[in-house]
């Protein structure tokens, strides 16, 4: 299996080759070379199969560059049930991935039981291993660099701390995330996590990651790697809990499912699609955004308009303008043509955007079941308010933004599955406010936000944070 950059001018690479860095180096993003399918023999084949067997099935047809007895321990040994051990009461932690059903028809897929509390976790903490194998191999080192809206700077430091050969660069917004999505950054000490904070927003952080990135020479001289959703390994490890959920809803491989996916960076719809892609019977991806809906406007109007702005909100790891994954998919819907993508992403890089509708290229959106709504902050406190008195569940503001526009798709016969974003733990505020009561989290997380934090305040300048980088990155 070889993989190709979306702007069709960099190397094709091998998974291990890919699988540190990011970004390729014509600025593109990696896919596979074509996506391995499923047959319906071998999907009936894995509906008995459990998390860490389903895991092995999936990403061995992506990864054959890692021994199969080795990449199968990796798996085995991240997805266990002392890993993601904050099941909710009634969940079955052995499961990894509880469905939790609201009605028939209707149901969650808990995605947030693992040390972060948020479903960054069902990825980073394979990434974590896979990394640490791949550096023994080659006693290499890696300068990892993030950014953050929320929940993926916590679950790449929890899941890269004390790992040998590997130190975190996270880029984090001043404003705009929780104090317990802060405090599970900053009140770690390890010597190899350091916590950025920059002055700005979001995709700011995010332009600072894609700059050094693209700087080969730095990359190259300080063993930058990713995390983000631009790592192939992240959305490839994401789309295995979409097969454990169609599986857990379905009983045979006759019937679809839909999927509504919280989303902000595209990686996690991206995932889906990937599943998609691989064979899985999904009938709708239906991608539900926050007030920063640049992604709900193209999948209505196909034109893709990042906005100067990017605004706060109650769903803060959504407060994203800028969707760094969109670009896999928009390679696919372009039929896989590189000079096609550079051309629309160059608009997009000088602050411009584009229109797939000239070309007809907006119409081929249903080809691959996408649909998209958008959630305002009445909108996520009355679904929070209206579920937990409804179904006695308890829901992130983002998983009620998904709940929101999924059950606008809704269709008589289709299963519909939301995909949980995060323990209800990480937004006391959200919930205070629609419930008026606190919500419980696991008693070892008490009092966070009151460690001692560590953390570096830096403006939004590429070269700060690369001399910064620098003086760190041993």
């Amino acid at each position: 299996m070889n993989y190709l950059s979306t702007r069709g001018l960099a190397p094709q690479l091998r998974f291990s080759e890919i699988l540190l860095g990011g970004l390729a180096s014509d600025g593109g993003l990696y896919v596979p070379e074509s996506y391995p399918r499923f047959s319906d023999a071998e999907l009936t084949a894995m509906r008995g199969m459990d998390y860490r067997e389903l895991a092995f099935a999936v990403l061995s047809r992506l990864i054959d560059d890692i021994a199969h007895d080795d990449l199968r321990r990796l798996i085995d040994k991240t997805y266990t049930a002392d890993v993601y051990r904050y099941a909710n009461p009634g969940e079955n932690a052995e499961d990894i991935t509880p469905l939790k059903t609201l009605e028939p028809g209707l149901h969650v897929l808990a995605l947030s039981n693992g040390p972060t509390l948020a479903f960054k976790d069902m990825a980073m903490q394979l990434l974590g291993n896979l990394f640490e194998y791949v550096l023994d191999k080659t006693h290499g080192e890696l300068n990892i660099l993030g950014a953050t809206s929320g929940d993926t700077g916590s679950a790449a430091e929890y899941a890269m701390r004390g790992k040998r050969g590997i130190r975190v660069f996270m880029l984090s917004p001043e404003h705009g995330m929780t104090r317990f999505q802060q405090a599970q950054m900053y009140a770690l000490q390890d010597a190899n996590i350091h916590n950025l904070v920059i002055r700005g927003v979001f995709d700011q952080c995010q332009d600072i990651v894609k700059a050094v990135s693209n700087d080969l020479e730095f990359k190259t001289r300080h063993h930058i790697g990713a995390v983000n959703s631009i790592n192939w390994a992240r959305v490839a490890a994401q789309s295995v809990y979409y097969f454990k959920a169609y599986f857990a809803a379905t009983r045979s491989n006759d019937q679809s499912v839909s999927f509504s996916v919280p989303s902000g960076n595209f990686g996690n719809v991206c995932a889906g699609h990937i599943a998609r892609q691989m064979g899985l019977p999904i009938r709708k991806l239906i991608v539900a955004t926050n007030e920063n809906d640049v992604l709900d406007e193209f999948f209505r109007t196909g034109v893709y308009r990042p906005r100067p702005e990017t605004r706060h909100t109650s769903s803060p790891s959504m407060d994203i303008s800028k969707a760094s994954n969109f670009e896999r998919f928009v390679f696919e819907l372009a039929g896989r043509d590189a000079a096609k993508i550079r051309s629309l992403w160059s608009a997009v890089e000088s602050g411009g955007s584009f229109d797939l509708n000239a070309d007809g290229l907006f119409a081929k959106v249903a080809d691959f079941g996408m649909v998209s709504g958008s959630s305002s902050h009445a909108n996520r406190i009355d679904t929070i308010r209206t579920v937990y008195e409804v179904y006695g569940t308890m829901i992130d503001p983002h998983t009620a933004d998904g709940l929101k526009v999924g059950l606008e798709h809704r269709e008589p016969g289709v299963p519909l599955i939301c995909m949980e974003t995060a323990q209800p733990a990480k937004f006391e505020d959200a919930i205070r406010e629609a419930l008026g009561i606190e919500p419980l989290r696991p008693a070892e997380l008490a009092g966070l936000e009151a460690q001692p934090q560590k953390k570096h305040v830096l403006d939004a300048d590429v070269d700060a944070v690369k001399q910064f980088i620098a003086d760190h990155a041993g």
